[in-house]
């Protein structure tokens, strides 16, 4: 990790990671001007059994291993984190150029947490109709997912208590809560998030699982339930 520069305010990245080795180095090498910058960033395997980890542990500041969940790994992240900004990341999205800059200018904001406009990385003009709408959602509701790469102080997330340890819907819960901290900052500036999910179950599907799925949680249904939903889904 590199030094970081007078006045900076400290942004530490973190990772969820299960069975990413095709693709982990490639999201590490590109957060590797972070780190130049004095950032940190912080991968927590969920137990991969393919080679995640030794494959990561070179290329980040700090290596984890947690129990297997994304809740339960970036709260384990956030608790060894020493950056003021904690921004969770999926390992199939990239950060904007602009992202750090961004970062600094919610840091000097009153705003408590924020995430990112998203784009999905596949040429169907379907995808972009996809991403612009996330963000209308996002914009209506304040209401961030995960692929958005949701940032939050670290006092904020501590006084919160973290993400709720359960198996979907966790970034969801934690909005639902950050929301009366403060509204979300937006950065305009997409990431960029995988489009596999869509191209290997059909657009269409994956739209209306999603949204099948949000709406049982918002009337009530419990995450354990919605999960196995999701896992039987994916598999058929």
């Amino acid at each position: 990790m590199g030094q970081a520069e007078p006045g900076t305010v400290r942004v530490s990245v973190i990772l969820p990671v299960w069975r990413e080795a095709a693709g982990i180095e490639a999201a590490l090498a590109a957060l590797a001007p972070w780190r130049q910058a004095g950032h940190e960033v912080i991968v927590v395997d969920g137990g991969s059994d393919d080679g995640t980890a030794e494959r990561a542990r070179p290329h980040c500041d700090r290596l984890l291993v947690a129990g297997r969940g994304r809740a339960a790994q970036m709260n384990a992240g956030a608790a060894e984190a020493t950056g003021d900004i904690l921004l969770f990341l999926h390992a199939d999205t990239r950060l904007p150029a602009e992202a750090r800059p961004e970062l600094m200018r919610f840091a000097a904001s009153a705003r408590h947490w924020g995430r990112f406009d998203v784009r999905l990385s596949g040429d169907r003009p379907l995808f972009r109709v996809i991403g612009w709408f996330m963000n209308q959602r996002s914009r209506l509701t304040g209401i961030a997912t995960g692929d958005q790469a949701i940032f939050v102080r670290r006092a904020t997330f501590e006084a919160l208590q973290g993400f709720e340890e359960q198996p979907l819907m966790e970034d969801v819960e934690l909005c639902s809560r950050l929301r009366l901290a403060s509204a979300p900052w937006c950065i305009r500036a997409p990431v960029v998030t995988s489009s596999r999910r869509w191209e290997i179950h059909g657009p269409w599907r994956t739209i209306v699982l999603m949204w099948r799925l949000r709406w049982r949680y918002w009337r009530g249904v419990a995450p354990e339930t919605l999960a196995r939903e999701y896992r039987s889904d994916v598999r058929q």
